[in-house]
């Protein structure tokens, strides 16, 4: 059985069409939560993120010359993460410094008949791939993953 989401919590990350594959896109008030919320949504691609227990903790680190690529390897950093671990992870703390990303990635092993992985992600692509502030501010960064 899933937890009821309330009406009233906005969603802060999305998915949106894309052919074969799947967007994911993660919206914030600052570049940090839009990557959180884009690591969201890639999990949400797999199971429901809450579903997910926060009980392991699983440092990542990135580099790459510009925030588009760092989006690209950071998504591809949890996804390595959850194929060698056997984990999902629903919980995010990202850092940046320059074009360097530090983040911890909270998760679970996965447990097929709990989480019940709807398909494995194969990984982050430059398909669709945007990190920029919107009209109003809001960081929106998104790309599409491979299914």
């Amino acid at each position: 059985m899933q937890p009821l989401r309330p009406e009233t919590v906005p969603r802060s990350w999305e998915h949106f069409p894309h052919q074969a594959d799947i967007g994911v896109r993660g919206i914030g008030a600052t570049k940090e939560t839009a990557f959180e919320r884009a690591a969201q949504a890639l999990t949400a691609v797999i199971t429901d993120p809450e579903s997910v227990a926060p009980t392991q903790s699983v440092p990542i680190v990135c580099e790459a010359p510009d925030d588009e690529l760092l989006l690209v390897d950071w998504l591809n950093a949890l996804v390595y993460e959850m194929a060698t671990r056997k984990m999902l992870f629903s919980r995010f703390n990202v850092h940046f410094n320059d074009h360097s990303l530090h983040a911890t990635a909270w998760g679970e092993p996965i447990e097929v008949a709990r989480h019940q992985p709807a398909v494995e992600v194969k990984g982050a692509t430059y398909t669709e791939l945007s990190v920029k502030q919107d009209e109003r501010g809001r960081w929106v960064v998104q790309c599409v993953v491979d299914v």
